[in-house]
Parts: structure tokens; C-alpha cells; sequence
């Protein structure tokens, strides 16, 4: 069963940029269809970014298209949300999940597995 450890958030100010990790062990990451999610206080886990297995194909939320860019190094079993020209409303608990199928899907409820959030909060 793989393990999703996310880390790279903190604290920046609205314009800056942030490189979030989501490193795995248990399983090879070009084996599973990874995802981003946030979820921010008071609010549901929204879907921000995915890439299918393998890389082949990537998905985003309308909100963050061409400020952030999900990818992958197989070596390092390790997927990235690079995440610049950041803004306030991005501010959220970031969560990386991952799924058996060659398919990415911004649907949740179809990943199994979850690490457990790394905090970005932006400042105006």
C-alpha cells in the first residue's frame, strides 16, 4: 500500500511562488494517477491538479490554470504542484492523493490513498 508524505508549504506573500512534494514509498509512482486537493477553512476539499499514470496526461482547476503545474520524477517517486503568482484565495490545507488507474480524474472519491496536508497560507 503506498504512502503519500506531502511537504513544501508555508507561509508567502500574494505574487510569491511555493513548490509543494508529495513523496511516496510502498509503491512505484509511475504505477498510480496522482492528484492535488485543498481544502480551505470552513470550506470543501476542492480538486486543483492531476497527471495520469505515467505522466501522459495533465488536468487543472480553472482557478489555478497557468499558475500551477503538477509533474513528476520517477526516480525520486515523488510527484510536485509548482505553484507561482500566488493569491489569497490559495490559501488551504494541500493534499496529495494517489489512485491504481492510468487515469487521472479530478473526482476525489476515486483515490484511495492520502497523505496528510501540508499548510500554504498566502498574505495579502
Amino acid at each position: 500500500q503506498v504512502q503519500l508524505v506531502e511537504s513544501g508549504g508555508g507561509l508567502v506573500q500574494a505574487g510569491g511562488s511555493l513548490r509543494l512534494s508529495c513523496a511516496a514509498s510502498g509503491g512505484t509512482l509511475s504505477r498510480y494517477s496522482m492528484g492535488w486537493f485543498r481544502q480551505a477553512p470552513g470550506k470543501e476539499r476542492e480538486f486543483v491538479a492531476a497527471i495520469s499514470w505515467s505522466a501522459v496526461s495533465t488536468y487543472y482547476a480553472d482557478s489555478v490554470k497557468g499558475r500551477f503545474t503538477i509533474s513528476g520524477d520517477n526516480a525520486k517517486n515523488t510527484v510536485y504542484l509548482q505553484m507561482i503568482s500566488l493569491k489569497p484565495d490559495d490559501t488551504a490545507v494541500y493534499y496529495c492523493a494517489a489512485t491504481k488507474s492510468r487515469f487521472a480524474t479530478v473526482d476525489s472519491n476515486y483515490y484511495a490513498y492520502w497523505g496528510q496536508g501540508t499548510q500554504v497560507t498566502v498574505s495579502s
